[in-house]
This record gives C-alpha cells, sequence and structure tokens, in this order.
C-alpha cells in the first residue's frame, strides 16, 4: 500500500471514529451539567424557551466563571451565631410572619457573602451559588421574591410565607454547615459544633414555624 492510500486510510478511520463516539461525548458532557445542576438545569432550559443548548452553554459559563470562586471560613462562633439568628426568626414567624421572612432574606444574604457569594446583582449571586449548591439554591429566591412581595404592602398568605422560609432552610444548613475547606477550624475547636436551628445549647427545640418537621439536618 502506497504511503498516500496509508493517510487517506488513517484519515477516514479517525473520521469515523469521531462520528461514532463523538455524540457520546456530547452526551456525557450535557449529562453531566444536568447530574450536577439538576432543578438549575430544567430552569435554564425554560428560561430559554426550551432551548437546551443555549441552557447548557450558560451553565457551562457558570462553571468556568464561578467554579473556582474560594469559599470563605465560617469560625465555629460564627456559625453558632447564624444558627441562633435562624432559630430565633423561626420564632418570630408565629406572630409576624411577614418580617421574619424579610429578615430571613437578609440574613442569609449575609450568609452568603460572608462565605464568598458577594456579586453586584442577586441574580449573578444566585448564579455564583448554583454551582456548588444547586439543589437548594431554588430555596433562597423563593424566600428573596416572598421578602420583597411583603415589603411590597400587598397581603401574603402565611402559609406562602412559611413554605417560602422552610424551602430556604437547606440551603441555610449547607452554608452553616462546616465543608471540606474548614477542616483546619475543625482541628483547632474540636468541640465546638454550631448549634443547628432545631437545637438550642439547652436541649430544648425553638419556637418552630406551624407545620414544619424540624428533624436533623442531614
Amino acid at each position: 500500500m502506497s504511503t498516500v492510500a496509508l493517510i487517506i486510510l488513517v484519515a477516514a478511520l479517525g473520521a469515523m471514529a469521531a462520528l461514532v463516539f463523538a455524540p457520546s461525548v456530547r452526551q456525557s458532557g450535557r449529562g453531566g451539567l444536568m447530574n450536577r445542576f439538576g432543578p438549575e438545569y430544567d430552569r435554564a432550559v425554560s428560561r430559554h424557551n426550551g432551548d437546551e443548548k443555549a441552557a447548557l452553554w450558560e451553565l457551562s459559563e457558570r462553571v468556568r466563571h464561578y467554579g473556582n470562586l474560594p469559599v470563605q471560613r465560617l469560625s465555629p462562633e460564627a456559625r453558632e451565631s447564624y444558627a441562633a439568628r435562624w432559630a430565633g426568626l423561626q420564632e418570630q414567624f408565629v406572630d409576624a410572619p411577614a418580617h421574619a421572612v424579610r429578615e430571613a432574606d437578609r440574613l442569609l444574604g449575609e450568609l452568603a457573602v460572608e462565605r464568598g457569594y458577594a456579586s453586584a446583582s442577586h441574580e449573578e449571586q444566585m448564579d455564583a451559588m448554583s454551582v456548588r449548591h444547586a439543589y437548594t439554591v431554588d430555596g433562597y429566591r423563593r424566600l428573596h421574591l416572598m421578602a420583597a412581595q411583603t415589603r411590597g404592602g400587598g397581603e401574603v398568605e402565611t402559609e406562602r410565607m412559611r413554605e417560602a422560609l422552610v424551602s430556604a432552610r437547606s440551603l441555610f444548613e449547607e452554608l452553616v454547615r462546616a465543608q471540606p475547606q474548614d477542616r483546619g477550624l475543625r482541628r483547632r475547636h474540636p468541640s465546638r459544633r454550631p448549634v443547628l436551628p432545631q437545637q438550642s445549647r439547652g436541649g430544648q427545640r425553638p419556637g418552630r414555624i406551624p407545620g414544619q418537621r424540624l428533624g436533623p439536618a442531614r
């Protein structure tokens, strides 16, 4: 076989391999983003009117922009403080639900910024957080929207406010809980554990939001 014929054969085999394996590579990338972002993937597709390619591009850009964003440590004292403040808001909800929702929105935003998610806009902050907290960040969106509605002066159903506050709790717990990058802090303070919202120092449960189950954090 001549050299030219051999080159043509190799090129043809390479093209065939590309045709065979390219769909699986694309599917792997798509599947990886779908698994990573979960509900955020569906939200992105909906925002792009069903255009999956546009949604995948947007999510890829989030990873590129925010994937290496350094997450700041929280001291054990800061964790306990945030947890105690959240528990206090749960108690306040019974008598002043709208105020509790607005304060919870402010508290979660403060915690996010301290964790390193400081952005020029709320949407950018949500995008940054979605890279590591894709399965819980929408709860913060719901809480933020509900807080805005209560500021508008309109009447909002207490049940809707309760649901918004409960939906944001998972993200709060993820942010306040010790993360892998905080191992140094845990070693220096082995006996200090954050008091999560369902537990107080005295072992008593704080006042709960009506209808909420305050089981152990997973």
